[in-house]
């Protein structure tokens, strides 16, 4: 099948994120750009939630200790430092031809500069990988909805096999 967006969904903790990493590891001929999110975990206990750009620069997104008034669960959100972390990322270079995002999630949905910069790279001309929530309404069910998108729900079963089937799905579009 071929594809230019493509979604990654699964229950927390499946394996989305490091499915992406293989994925981009074999797909640096497109000079990926884009972010990983990561947990944040201080005595075994997670506390948080770390942005990572592709060239390895990090952010918070949230953290337990963040006085927000965007919160998931215990987590405050810093939806002003995402913001500031999504404007250091050039998702509109010509040299870059493979956008990844991860996450499409809650947390990032209460930007509505996120969400408008979601639709202009699905809109654009590059490959776009993202994870995305399993479930969720509003912006996240909009963006799963799109006819220009392919989605693969990840489960213990089929993660090793899905990194294969996304790269071939990408490399018969390029």
């Amino acid at each position: 099948m071929k594809a230019k967006n493509i979604l990654i969904t699964g229950a927390p903790g499946v394996g989305k994120t490091t499915l992406v990493g293989k994925i981009v590891a074999e797909l640096k001929h497109l000079r990926p750009v884009g972010f990983y999110t990561g947990e944040i975990r201080e005595g075994g206990a997670r506390k948080g939630f770390t942005l990572t750009a592709l060239d390895g620069r990090e952010s918070i997104l949230s953290h337990v200790n963040i006085i927000s008034p965007r919160r998931v669960g215990k987590y405050g959100v810093d939806v002003a430092g995402f913001e500031r972390f999504l404007d250091t990322l050039d998702f509109f270079s010509p040299d870059n031809r493979l956008v990844i995002i991860d996450e499409i999630g809650k947390m990032e949905c209460f930007s509505d500069k996120f969400k408008r910069l979601v639709r202009d790279i699905l809109d654009s001309n590059k490959f776009v990988i993202a994870t995305i929530a399993l479930k969720g309404d509003g912006f996240i069910a909009e963006i799963k909805a799109r006819e220009d998108i392919v989605v693969y729900e990840i489960s213990s079963r089929n993660r090793d096999s899905l990194q294969s089937d996304i790269i071939g799905a990408i490399e018969s579009t390029d």
